[in-house]
C-alpha cells in the first residue's frame, strides 16, 4: 500500500492547529503540528515532509522568515501560507518568500484540502495517496465507503452522502475519539449549533443501522465527540 503524504502544519493557534491536523489525518494524510516558527524549523530539519503549511504571524519566527530560510536550502518542498492577512502586498511577500499557494482565514476545510491536492499534484505529479481501504470490517458488518454501502446481518443499506462520510470518519478513527468539531467541519462545512443538532440525528441513524451487531457500538464521549468501538470481522 502506498504511503500517505506527510504534511507539517506550523500554526500558533493550538485550537485551530489541532482541528486542522485531525481533519487532515481523517482525510488520509500524515500530519504534524508545531506552534511557533522555531519549532517548525526544527521539525522541518528532521526531514521527510511532502508539504509545509505555514501561518504567517507566529512567535519566535514568522512564516515569511521561516519560508525564506527553508528556500535557501530547499527549493522543491511545496509551501502553503495560511494567514489572516489579505492585503495584496502580503500576498506578494508570501510568494516572494517561496510560497506555492496562499489561503486567507477564514477558509473552508474543503478549500484547504483542494489547495493541498493541487499543490501536491503540481509538485509530485500525482494525486495524494490515501491509505483508506476499499472496505472496513466492523464485527459482523462491513462498510464500503466508495460505494456508500453498509452491509449488516440484516441486509445491505445504501447510505446517503452525509451518513457515509460520517461513518467513514468514525471508521478512520476506530476506537479513538472523533471530535465533534472535526466531524462537523468535514461533513457540514462548519460547526454551528444547527449543524450540530443535525449531526446528532445522523449519529442516531447510524446507531440504528448497526444496533443488531453486538460487536459494534457508537458511544458519546462527553464534551469531546464520539467513539466507534468495533472489532474487526
Amino acid at each position: 500500500m502506498s504511503q500517505p503524504f506527510k504534511l507539517l502544519l506550523v500554526e500558533d493557534d493550538p485550537n485551530l492547529g489541532n482541528l486542522l491536523v485531525e481533519y487532515l489525518r481523517a482525510k488520509g494524510y500524515e500530519a504534524d503540528l508545531r506552534t511557533d516558527g522555531q519549532q517548525g524549523r526544527s521539525a522541518y530539519d528532521k526531514g521527510g515532509y511532502d508539504l509545509l503549511i505555514l501561518d504567517v504571524m507566529m512567535p519566535q519566527k514568522d512564516g515569511f522568515t521561516l519560508a525564506r530560510e527553508i528556500r535557501q536550502k530547499d527549493v522543491s518542498t511545496p509551501i502553503i501560507f495560511v494567514t489572516a492577512k489579505s492585503m495584496k502586498q502580503d500576498t506578494i511577500q508570501g510568494f516572494q518568500s517561496g510560497a506555492d499557494d496562499y489561503i486567507t482565514k477564514p477558509f473552508g476545510m474543503e478549500e484547504l484540502l483542494l489547495r493541498i491536492a493541487a499543490v501536491l499534484r503540481r509538485a509530485k505529479g500525482a494525486e495524494p495517496k490515501s491509505p483508506e481501504p476499499e472496505e472496513y470490517r466492523l464485527g459482523d458488518s462491513s462498510f464500503e465507503p466508495r460505494k456508500q454501502v453498509l452491509r449488516t446481518p440484516q441486509g445491505d443499506r445504501k447510505l446517503t452522502t452525509k451518513e457515509s462520510e460520517l461513518l467513514r470518519l468514525l471508521c478512520a478513527n476506530r476506537n479513538d475519539v472523533l471530535e465533534r468539531s472535526v466531524a462537523l467541519n468535514a461533513v457540514w462545512g462548519n460547526d454551528s449549533y444547527f449543524n450540530g443538532r443535525s449531526m446528532d440525528v445522523y449519529i442516531a441513524k447510524l446507531r440504528k443501522y448497526l444496533r443488531e451487531d453486538p460487536a459494534v457500538e457508537i458511544i458519546n464521549v462527553h464534551g469531546k465527540g464520539f467513539r466507534l468501538i468495533a472489532k474487526e470481522g
